[in-house]
């Protein structure tokens, strides 16, 4: 980073919703540094249709199995079985990937009662699960946009599943911020970066700073020319917040 771009940071812009807890690690790192912190999607997610379900012919109420990778897949899910007028057995195994997402399902179904697995995020760690119902047919839930590593995982591990596309992800309308400048903006997905040039096909970045999680999205900066001054996760900063704080407390110290 080169020192012209160190320049004192005083505003900032998340590119997610506003956490719904005001005691959130983004209010304490405004407060610690005295910085302005903002929230605005720069995506959305929108609900298929059953209508446009339909079209795709897949019986929801054949599969006795469920894989889920996110609280929208479960959600969508269920809002379909819902509209569709398919009536959930109490017999549905359900596969999550992670432990938030397991729970998440007390939202609709009586946890105790029902038969639920969890891995500890990486879709790998739930594979020696499903391999245990090996000869079952599995429904993965998903969006239009999915990360090719878990596909790929249940291929590999030849696991009978059939991807049911149930909500999209959608570019927001940004047209209100076009002369609202930010001395930080932070990504979080490739879908971010694009929203940004679909909003803003003209955008220049100048001296505004980019924060970006993940290695896919700071592929998807650099490859639109844009400079990532604040990469995460990293070695030191694991997080996202620690990241901003840390390059915060560099260029503000002058």
């Amino acid at each position: 980073m080169s020192d012209d771009r160190k320049t004192k940071v005083k505003s900032i812009l998340i590119s997610q919703p506003q956490p719904a807890n005001e005691n959130n690690p983004y209010s304490a790192v405004a407060d610690k540094h005295k910085v302005v912190i903002d929230f605005r999607s720069f995506i959305h997610v929108e609900g298929v249709t059953a209508s446009n379900f339909r079209k795709d012919k897949i019986q929801i109420r054949d599969f006795r199995n469920v894989i889920f990778t996110s609280k929208n897949a479960v959600d969508h899910y269920f809002r379909m079985c819902e509209e569709m007028r398919v009536q959930i057995s109490p017999d549905i195994r359900y596969f999550c990937i992670s432990e938030a997402i397991a729970y998440y399902l007390q939202k609709y179904v009586v946890y105790r009662k029902r038969k639920i697995y969890h891995g500890n995020i990486r879709i790998e760690e739930l594979i020696p699960v499903l391999k245990k119902f090996k000869n079952e047919k599995f429904l993965m839930p998903s969006s239009d946009s999915l990360k090719p590593q878990i596909p790929n995982a249940l291929e590999e591990a030849n696991i009978d599943y059939t991807r049911a596309i149930l909500f999209k992800t959608v570019v927001s309308d940004l047209s209100d911020l076009e002369n609202v400048f930010y001395d930080v903006l932070v990504f979080f997905s490739p879908s971010g970066i694009k929203s940004l040039y679909e909003n803003f096909p003209e955008f220049k970045q100048n001296n505004t700073r980019l924060a970006c999680f993940g290695a896919t999205t700071q592929k998807e900066a650099e490859k639109n020319g844009l400079i990532v001054d604040i990469p995460a996760p990293t070695v030191n900063a694991p997080s996202m917040t620690k990241a901003i704080s840390d390059y915060i407390k560099e260029v503000n110290k002058k």
